[in-house]
């Protein structure tokens, strides 16, 4: 997914800032997959500490390698599963500081919210902590991936300021191709990042992978009826984004609603989260590829829905949702745990963001913004235009000067792009 991810994202940027998004991908795998070993899965999963950690006892894996597989998986074979989800999770924020953020200061800043947020968090969710205690229910990521990404986006968003020239110049995707091979992948790999939560071949993945296919189809119909309506033109753009929206929505829903359900919550998913694109521009923060109104709404309103949606027999005694005929408990413990988690993300990654700024530098100079972000921070560029010879270009006829002239022609740059 985190790969898909670098693509959907990437496709999405200028064509000289597609290799610096695609790093804070990659970086992030390489980053977080340690940490998670080192003391990551420990705070997330260890012996709960007054609901709010938990211990170090695991720190390193110590004590793992001949875990028990008795009755379920091995212990390690979870350890790697959660651990996809603090490489994505972490990943997920880089696309609302596309085209102006030092890649040095990214990847400080991600061990320092993984380490602050999102291991305590997950803990809170899923290790047996306060939210866990509560009740509040999420079976895949919608407070503990979604929110907790989209509000740290938004922080770092307003930290770093808008990208030059925003929002009078038109940010155009480079590559919608490579978006929607990304969105493809991204669509795919939740399978087992939704289903694969029920850690078992059971009933329960079932549901949850019937719920996630038919939410995020909906979503993609409910997002670009949006743009027909708004725009008169379906965009493949939207496409794509409408799918990732009703990903996100259903992810913490999934195992808890009937099929009918999720497709209502897929519509309405990706109709919202269309409309709250136009968010930014009525509130002045520059979020690069919209992470806030895709990911925040959309795990928000998911993390919601389930108070209106659940059904009793999937989500457990006394949690029928509203429509369902229950009450309004299930409701508003969803609604706590969504402001819990929006808060404290949003709170520790502004804090993290602005003192990185103000001691190191987070943001790019204007300079290195405008001539390539993928240049000043990689000595790199995705596509090269430069003069070739022989090979596909000579036998083409590209890049000949003209005859008796004793000169090699560039290629065209149109022609090589």
């Amino acid at each position: 997914m985190t790969p898909g991810l670098a693509l959907f994202y990437g496709g999405m940027t200028r064509s000289k800032s597609v290799l610096n998004m695609m790093m804070m991908s990659f970086g992030a795998i390489g980053l977080v997959s340690l940490l998670w070993v080192f003391y990551g899965y420990s705070i997330a999963f260890g012996e709960d500490v007054g609901g709010v950690t938990g211990d170090l006892s695991m720190a390193g894996l110590r004590g793992m390698l001949e875990s028990g597989s008795e009755g379920g998986i091995p212990d390690l074979l979870f350890v790697v599963f959660q651990m996809m989800f603090a490489i994505i999770t972490v990943a997920l924020i880089s696309g609302a500081i596309a085209d102006r953020a030092k890649f040095g200061a990214w990847l400080l800043f991600a061990g320092l919210w993984a380490t602050l947020v999102y291991f305590p968090v997950a803990h809170w969710v899923w290790g047996g902590g306060w939210i866990f205690e509560l009740g509040v229910l999420d079976f895949a990521g919608g407070t503990a991936v979604h929110i907790n990404a989209g509000a740290a986006a938004l922080a770092l968003a307003l930290v770093l300021g808008k990208r030059v020239g925003w929002p009078k110049d038109k940010f155009k995707p480079h590559n919608l191709p490579m978006v929607l091979l990304g969105a493809g992948l991204l669509w795919f790999g939740w399978f087992g990042f939704n289903a694969g939560s029920a850690v078992a071949a059971n009933g329960t993945a079932a549901v949850a992978f019937i719920n996630t296919q038919v939410a995020t189809a909906a979503a993609v119909l409910g997002w670009i009826v949006v743009e027909w309506f708004r725009d008169g033109k379906p965009t493949t753009l939207g496409a794509a984004s409408g799918a990732i929206a009703g990903l996100v929505a259903i992810t913490p829903a999934c195992a808890f609603l009937e099929p009918l359900g999720a497709i209502a919550l897929g519509i309405i998913a990706g109709a919202v989260c269309a409309l709250a694109v136009g968010l930014k521009y009525k509130l002045g923060y520059d979020d690069s590829l919209d992470v806030v109104a895709v990911h925040m709404i959309g795990g928000i309103l998911g993390s919601l829905l389930i108070g209106f949606l659940a059904v009793e027999v999937l989500a457990g005694e006394g949690n029928a949702g509203l429509i369902y005929g229950g009450g309004i408990d299930l409701l508003g413990l969803q609604a706590l745990g969504v402001v819990a988690v929006l808060v404290y993300s949003f709170v520790v990654a502004y804090i993290i963001g602005f003192a990185i700024e103000k001691t190191i530098g987070f943001r790019a100079s204007a300079d290195a913004e405008v001539e390539g972000i993928d240049t000043a921070e990689h000595a790199e560029s995705a596509y090269e235009f430069g003069s070739t010879s022989g090979g596909g270009f000579a036998a083409a006829g590209i890049g000949k000067a003209p005859a008796g002239s004793g000169e090699s022609a560039p290629v065209s740059e149109k022609v090589a792009g």
